[in-house]
């Protein structure tokens, strides 16, 4: 029974992590095939499926489903398999020496098509050997035999404890080339070291995957800047139709965002990577070779400026979106400002109608009240008139003259009184909130 507390529920995968892929023990000679591919990630259960497709004819027992790497022994080869965030590598290695530089790739020995059946697109594919060194460093001649006769890149690694050359450069076979001298490499040194070859250029191909993007993205960006700068030069010149303009920064706002949402993945990701080839590069603990470039100094040449531009591009699309959101800050504040001065317009002109309304409703009452009293001393005339008829001793005109001053009062109190109930009804309903018809 445990004295501790309970288990985060990550607790063992979080410690088993750090022991995740590790490198594989090699004996001095050995050759090695590397192949990493792209696979999205509706992909993965058909990489599964692959991956059974080659432990079944030998009773091997495939990796579950969850796993992440995987390695067996097939016949005369050792096979091994890493699942990263979004690729897949492969290696194969194989025991002894080729009789020829590069030949005898240990790929070679799989089932036929199963490696171009892998699921997914090639990003790097590397052949390697590992072999004893000689008493000192190797001739030209053996180097250019290697390599085709290009131009090496290569150093002493490990302290000294042996060589590590490549021309990173793909050869007729599709492959890269690297190639391991042991000094005194130990078997878990020479795995390690050639393990750190082999991502060094793979995490180098998958940063410059943002370049491409980079250089489309930088063309888009000075059309887009032309078209920021004519608007900007619009705004100053105070001349030009805002409403139009700030229809035309919120399109460019819009173009990016979406050349934003479309890099932001890849940029970031390439700094990512970045990072992890100069780390494995420091890991190396290189030292210079007489007139041989360096795998360092050969990266800071022609790495480093490709992440550079890529930096830069992604810095220039965000500082971009801040000069359109200030232009359109600006913007917005002098429409604004124009719209107030509009609406201030708009409701002393309301003022004054109101103002003449009410003056021309006050006429209006002051002959309605003259129509009213009218026809009301008119039927009081009649009334008389009919009483007169019936027998009763009235004057019609009299009572036609005496009605008209208490008629009119009334119906001037009257109207006074509709005029105040209307009055108060809309005084309560601006107080509740609710907006005057």
């Amino acid at each position: 029974m445990s004295a501790l507390p309970p288990d985060h529920p990550d607790r063992l995968l979080l410690a088993a992590e750090v022991h995740a892929r590790p490198p594989e023990a090699l004996k001095t000679p050995s050759r090695a095939t590397y192949v990493a591919v792209l696979v999205d990630l509706d992909h993965r259960a058909e990489e599964q499926r692959h991956l059974a497709k080659l432990c079944a004819p030998f009773g091997i027992a495939p990796p579950p489903t969850q796993a992440t790497h995987f390695s067996a022994d097939l016949p005369a080869l050792r096979f091994k398999w890493e699942r990263h965030g979004e690729f897949s590598g492969y290696t194969f290695l194989a025991a002894g020496r080729s009789h020829a530089p590069f030949s005898e790739p240990p790929a070679g020995r799989l089932p036929a098509g199963w490696l171009a059946g892998i699921p997914g697109a090639t990003i790097f594919a590397v052949n390697g050997k590992l072999i004893a060194a000689d008493a000192g460093e190797p001739g030209a001649d053996f180097l250019a035999a290697n390599f085709g006769g290009n131009a090496v890149i290569g150093s002493a690694v490990g302290g000294g404890a042996g060589f590590a050359y490549t021309d990173f450069r793909i050869h007729e076979d599709g492959f890269a080339r690297f190639l391991l001298l042991s000094r005194s490499f130990t078997e878990r040194q020479a795995g390690r070291m050639l393990q750190r070859l082999f991502e060094i250029e793979v995490y180098r191909m998958l940063a410059m995957l943002a370049l491409p993007l980079a250089r489309r993205q930088s063309q888009r960006l000075v059309a887009i800047e032309r078209s920021l700068a004519d608007l900007i030069e619009g705004i100053a010149q105070d001349g030009g139709d805002d409403e139009a303009i700030l229809h035309e920064l919120t399109r460019l706002a819009a173009e990016i965002e979406s050349c934003v949402v479309t890099s932001q993945f890849r940029f970031g990701a390439c700094a990512a990577y970045h990072d992890l080839v100069m780390t494995r590069i420091g890991e190396l603990r290189e030292q210079r070779l007489a007139g041989i470039q360096t795998i360092e100094e050969f990266m800071a040449r022609r790495f480093s400026p490709a992440v550079a531009t890529v930096a830069s591009t992604s810095r220039r699309l965000h500082e971009l979106s801040d000069r359109v959101a200030q232009a359109c800050a600006l913007l917005s504040t002098r429409v604004g400002i124009a719209r107030e001065k509009q609406n201030q317009a708009l409701l002393e002109s309301m003022n004054r109608r109101a103002r003449l309304q009410l003056r021309l409703q006050q006429a209006v009452e002051g002959l309605s009240v003259a129509a009213i009293v009218y026809y009301v001393a008119g039927l009081i005339g009649y009334a008389a008139k009919a009483l007169k008829a019936g027998g009763w001793h009235v004057d019609p005109d009299l009572w036609v003259g005496v009605a008209i001053v208490p008629v009119a009062v009334l119906v001037i109190l009257a109207l006074r009184r509709v005029r105040h109930r209307i009055a108060g009804t809309d005084l309560g309903a601006l107080r509740d909130g609710h907006p005057l018809d």
